[in-house]
This record gives structure tokens, sequence and C-alpha cells, in this order.
């Protein structure tokens, strides 16, 4: 199962490619932001973001990403799956 997952912009780690470095549940990994872009805003340390296969699909705020990450937990299984596959997961 392949979910949107909340995490928080940690640092931009590649202004040119729009790579950001993102912590999703404790775990760290880079994802893409450029797709947040077009709205002339964009994102930056500090937001958070919905997450879909190595992209930031999304702006939401805290409190939404919180509640988000509390129901995704409460699937239990299938959220601890989806964080697997996020350990395991690069983009550089």
């Amino acid at each position: 199962m392949c979910l949107a997952i909340p995490g928080q912009i940690v640092e931009v780690v590649d202004e040119s490619n729009r790579l950001a470095r993102v912590d999703v549940a404790g775990v760290h990994r880079n994802v893409n932001i450029g797709l947040l872009d077009s709205d002339g805003v964009g994102v930056g340390p500090g937001d958070w973001v919905l997450i879909h296969v190595g992209f930031a699909m999304s702006k939401v705020d805290e409190a939404e990403a919180l509640e988000t990450r509390r129901q995704l937990q409460a699937m239990g299984d299938d959220y601890e799956a989806e964080l697997e596959e996020l350990k395991a997961s690069v983009i550089e």
C-alpha cells in the first residue's frame, strides 16, 4: 500500500534540484519539493508536507499533519510497512 504520509522539512539540501531533508516520524529522507513551487511560495524548513513516492505533494499545517500521522499510526502494520519502505528509499 502506498500512502501519502506527513513529514516536516528539516532543511533544503539541494536548491537547484529542489531536494529537501524531511523528518517522517523520526525517519530522515530526501524528497523532491519542486512540485510545490508552482504557487510561487514553495516550502522550506519547518513546513509540513504530505509525501508520496519521494515527492512532497502538498503543504499542510502542523495540526493536520499530526492528525494524519495519528490516523496512520492507528492503521498499524500498513503504516509500519510504509515507514520501512521509506527507510529503504534513497533520493540524492
